[in-house]
């Protein structure tokens, strides 16, 4: 059956509800990395996605922070942008924005009926279903390309780089931010094979900008590039930084680059991995105004990097009692976090919530954070895979057994509980930090800012 005859079957949907419950009825299809159906969609699609023009951003940490930073330049300076990024925070639209707003509840509908009925005839295939993310990797494409014309497109690969389905774009510039131990039994259990997989965007002739710095890491990049024949830009090579001044929310730096030099670019969004994020950016924005006829003017670009926020990623959202987010799910986002806990903030005591899946490093992600703990609440996340909190604790208890100074630790598997319980521990000069899996962090923040479950998802 064809999916034209398909589709007379269907009932189309009315409610963005069902839409977005369709797409994740998808969810147990699971991960599976290839291209090929995304490129089977794409071809009966006519290939939508040749139209537009994509910033491309992989990298273990740092992706959504960039693609922020990016984003908010280029509005600044005057051109319409799409971004798509996951996971979500809040809702299933956040995932698509034009101009940073939500896709409209009614052309997502749109859209997935469209859609509907080639996914449901690809299952019936050798191909088999496709999964959420490459539904959803489809709908962005249809949005941007049929609805929303933006003149560039901000890409956030999913998982990886190489077999991940927004492999499906050819670019104008690609970004990797770094390389770290996250996803490693998908991607490989070393650096150099996760670097491989990241490195896997790489078009030929397309510009890269990285910050990788591990050597074994940067030099599979490295020898990516000279294979593709694109230009490499790398930090601390054809660009650097150095910090000018630092204090919560707001760093100012200095930006050494191959086209120009500037003094004293200022961002609001707080951590010492942000000044290498702006920089990311700063450079990608460089390439595009000397190569590719973007008009990006010297205020403009200061005025979007400093307007910039990326939400989760060290944001304050509660001053009394004083509530830090941050989605250090990784061993190398948590080290990233106590940096900052050690730099960027001033306390008496530092109460900690903490909520894992189970698939993650959790002896690395607690070494960086239990230094710093005044108390740990080791709660559950409110998703499936998550880590049993009594195992966390177990393993925390254990790691401290030869430590003089151990934080208080307690466990609550009812996060809602976890929160209460933090926020009356939390003195007027202490900090709070929830921490953990960023489906944790979706919860909370939407519980402390508008009162209301999140509809968090990958």
């Amino acid at each position: 059956m064809s999916a034209t005859s398909e589709a007379e079957v269907f009932t189309p949907f009315e409610r963005v509800e069902q839409a977005v419950d369709w797409i994740n009825s998808l969810i147990p299809v699971g991960i599976r990395p290839g291209l090929e159906r995304i490129e089977s969609m794409m071809e009966q699609l006519g290939q939508p996605q040749r139209r537009l023009k994509f910033i491309h951003v992989a990298g273990t940490n740092g992706k959504g922070s960039t693609c922020a930073l990016l984003t908010s330049v280029l509005i600044n300076a005057g051109y319409d942008v799409g971004t798509f990024t996951s996971p979500y925070i809040e809702k299933f639209t956040n995932r698509f924005k034009y101009n940073n707003e939500d896709i409209p509840d009614e052309t997502l509908v749109s859209i997935v009926n469209q859609l509907r009925p080639i996914v449901e005839e690809m299952a019936e295939t050798p191909l088999g279903s496709p999964t959420m993310f490459e539904v959803s990797t489809a709908v962005a494409i249809l949005y941007y390309a049929t609805v929303a014309y933006p003149d560039v497109v901000v890409w956030e690969t999913g998982l990886g780089g190489r077999l991940d389905v927004t492999n499906i774009v050819t670019p104008i510039v690609s970004v990797i931010t770094n390389v770290g131990h996250d996803h490693m039994d998908i991607l490989g259990d070393s650096l150099e094979k996760i670097a491989s997989e990241k490195a896997g965007i790489i078009k030929p002739g397309v510009p890269v900008i990285t910050a990788v710095e591990q050597p074994e890491a940067l030099a599979i990049i490295r020898q990516t590039a000279v294979e593709r024949r694109s230009a490499l830009y790398v930090m601390n090579e054809q660009f650097k930084y150095s910090s000018v001044r630092s204090i919560e929310n707001e760093q100012t730096f200095a930006f050494t680059g191959p086209f120009r030099n500037l003094e004293h670019v200022s961002i609001t969004m707080n951590g010492a991995h942000q000044l290498k994020n702006a920089s990311v950016a700063l450079m990608v924005i460089e390439v595009l105004r000397q190569y590719m006829a973007f008009i990006i003017d010297h205020e403009p670009l200061l005025e979007g990097l400093n307007r910039a926020a990326w939400p989760g990623r060290l944001e304050m959202v509660s001053l009394e009692p004083r509530i830090l987010l941050d989605g250090a799910h990784n061993p190398e986002g948590a080290e990233t976090l106590a940096q900052a806990l050690r730099d960027t903030y001033r306390y008496e005591k530092c109460h900690i919530m903490m909520g894992m899946l189970s698939t993650k490093h959790h002896r690395d992600v607690l070494r960086h954070i239990l230094p710093l703990a005044t108390t740990l609440i080791v709660t559950e996340p409110n998703f499936r895979k998550k880590q049993d909190a009594e195992a966390l604790a177990d393993l925390a208890q254990e790691m401290l057994k030869q430590e003089s100074n151990k934080p208080e630790i307690i466990v609550e598997p009812d996060w809602h509980k976890a929160l209460d319980r933090l926020k009356g521990m939390t003195a007027q000069d202490d900090l709070a930090v929830v921490t953990g899996t960023l489906y944790l962090i979706s919860d909370v923040r939407s519980y402390i800012l508008y009162n209301k479950e999140s509809e968090k998802g990958w």
